[in-house]
Formats: structure tokens, C-alpha cells, sequence
């Protein structure tokens, strides 16, 4: 699989304060391995969107993740509001993580995160298009 990155990524990065960073860099590399795991996907865009990390795949939705001043307490994995993904995973995976509207997982930064729900919700964002026409995306 290849990864395409602009440069500008790692300076988003660079500016989170170092236990935030930590737990982006984890997700960032969780994404990517999801992605290298994932049949179908053989190419990966790592971008700036909104001023965050982002990632698309060519058969998938676009997923950003962030953590912001705000909410100095958790981080956040973004999807396409417009798309069926949170409102699947939430009827999916409602034990198990935190919603943001139909837009965000939530995560607390003082908890692990729950790796192997994870990579499913990540993979099936990566692979939206050719999911969203099976019941609950195939989850």
C-alpha cells in the first residue's frame, strides 16, 4: 500500500502538547495499519483538512482526527456527518464508545482505546463506498 503525505501533516503533529501527541501519533498509526490490513485499499492520502490529519482511500469517506484546546480532555476521530458511519457505529458499538453527533468518536485522553472495535470502525470508513449499501455497513 502506498501513503501518500504532505508534508504539513507532521507539523499539525508537532504543535499537539506531548501527551496529546502521543495518543495522535497511536491513532495515526492505527489508521495506517487498518488501512495496510484492509482489502481493497492500495492507496492512502494523508492531508491536512480543516487544519487536521485526514485520510481517504479511494473507496472510502474522509477521516480526520484532532484534538482540540476546548476539550483539553479527549480526542476525536471525525467522519462525514452525511454519511451512515457514526449512526452505525453507535447502534453497533454504543457500549463501547463515546459520540460526538453523527460526526465524532470521542476519546477520553486518560483511557486506552478499545484497538480492535477501532480498527473496524476505521476500516469500514476506508471502504464507505463499496459498504453503504450493506446493513449496518457490514459491521
Amino acid at each position: 500500500m502506498q501513503v501518500h503525505t504532505q508534508p504539513e501533516v507532521q507539523t499539525v503533529f508537532d504543535q499537539y502538547p506531548e501527551e496529546v501527541r502521543a495518543k495522535m501519533v497511536h491513532l495515526r498509526q492505527l489508521i495506517l495499519e487498518t488501512a495496510e490490513e484492509t482489502e481493497g485499499i492500495d492507496q492512502l492520502e494523508e492531508s491536512l483538512k480543516w487544519g487536521e490529519p485526514s485520510y481517504r482511500s479511494k473507496i472510502g469517506s474522509t477521516i480526520r482526527i484532532d484534538w482540540k484546546a476546548k476539550a483539553p480532555d479527549q480526542y476525536a476521530m471525525y467522519f462525514q456527518c452525511s454519511t451512515q458511519l457514526v449512526p452505525t457505529f453507535r447502534k453497533v458499538y454504543e457500549e463501547t464508545f463515546e459520540f460526538e453527533g453523527s460526526r465524532a468518536i470521542v476519546f477520553p485522553l486518560d483511557q486506552p482505546l478499545p484497538e480492535a472495535e477501532l480498527k473496524r470502525c476505521i476500516a469500514t470508513g476506508l471502504k464507505y463506498h463499496k459498504l453503504k449499501s450493506q446493513p449496518l455497513l457490514g459491521l
